[in-house]
């Protein structure tokens, strides 16, 4: 028996899987490697100290999806596979609606085709959109305000509507706050195509030289030094909650949905200066106009997911900075220096 992770090459997706093999799962891995490299599954497999079949397909491919599930046992599905730009998606929401959509839609035909019916979904707190107030359970009204937001708030009603239609499925909806950090290895992490859209890899890349300096947007926010809170999590952490919750679902038919955090925010300048303390470097910054849609503060209440999983994040802002200044340091062009991956693992 074997977990199927689909966007196993991704940032959240690889050190999943690490944490999986760890734990002596068997997993089998479906990737396009559009928004992703295939040498982080080549390097979750040297951590893990163990093989795994990897298929460089799209899920929106029905049949080829269906081979996978012929050719192995698979019991559960960890969703990670999609577009997550949030500022590419207001770009090309077309884009994003196709390829989230559809290919959740056809992964849940196949495996209820196979009867497999134990998911775990991967979405984000940006379904929250801008909440009124802080910090934010899973009863907070959804009402995201970009088109990324907007595919993660479809697929979780698609997946409520089935699971209202056929209770035998036991579905998990991981709703992220803001992963940081990187494996304590220093060899798989966040690789941002072009500019990163996150705060962290860009005090990264900005300590490494290969950016200027951080703008900061906005500093005149109703929080302590007027900068943007977040609560920002260690993606070890966020692995971890993924097993405790596909565990759960074993055993708990229904949908159920947990926020992944910390419970606690910290502010942009008090990420950098984290970050300086972490890397011995200084990161300059400069105070730019607050972008539209942007709020002041937003991070979790994770007491649900402390009760009915048992988890809670462990890795404070210090390990976060530190284990992502590793893997940059390690790593100042990502995966892009490494051979291409090609075959199956």
């Amino acid at each position: 028996m074997a977990i199927l992770v689909t966007g196993g090459a991704g940032y959240i997706g690889s050190h999943t899987c690490v944490e999986l093999l760890s734990q002596g799962n068997d997993i089998v891995v479906i990737d396009n490697l559009s928004n992703s490299h295939g040498e982080a599954l080549r390097r979750v497999a040297e951590i893990a100290n163990r093989s795994f079949p990897v298929y460089i397909q799209d899920l929106v491919d029905r049949e080829a999806l269906r081979t996978v599930f012929r050719n192995h046992d698979i019991e559960a599905v960890i969703h990670f596979a999609g577009l997550k730009a949030v500022g590419e998606s207001v770009q090309l929401p077309l884009k994003y609606y196709h390829q989230n959509l559809m290919s959740t839609m056809t992964l849940c035909s196949v495996m209820e085709e196979f009867g497999v019916r134990r998911l775990l979904f991967s979405s984000s707190a940006t379904v929250y959109g801008m909440p009124k107030q802080v910090p934010i359970s899973e009863e907070a009204p959804v009402g995201a305000i970009n088109p990324y937001g907007r595919t993660k708030q479809m697929i979780e009603q698609m997946l409520d509507d089935l699971v209202c239609s056929d209770p035998r499925w036991s579905i998990g909806i991981l709703r992220y706050f803001n992963p940081v950090g990187a494996h304590e290895s220093g060899r798989i992490g966040e690789d941002p195509s072009g500019v990163p859209g996150n705060l962290m890899p860009y005090i990264a890349q900005v300590a490494v030289g290969k950016l200027k300096e951080v703008a900061v947007f906005g500093d005149d926010y109703d929080t302590p030094d007027g900068t943007g809170v977040r609560d920002y999590i260690h993606v070890v952490d966020l692995a971890q909650g993924h097993l405790r919750a596909i565990d759960k679902l074993a055993s708990a038919a229904g949908i159920h949905v947990y926020n992944l955090g910390t419970g606690c925010g910290y502010s942009v300048l008090e990420m950098i200066r984290a970050f300086e303390r972490a890397s011995g470097k200084t990161i300059p910054y400069r105070v730019a106009a607050r972008r539209p849609g942007d709020i002041g503060a937003c991070y979790a209440n994770p007491n649900k997911a402390n009760a009915e999983l048992g988890w809670q994040a462990t890795r404070g802002i210090a390990e976060m900075c530190a284990d992502a200044w590793r893997w940059q340091l390690a790593n100042p062009r990502g995966y892009a220096g490494s051979v291409v991956y090609a075959e199956p693992i």
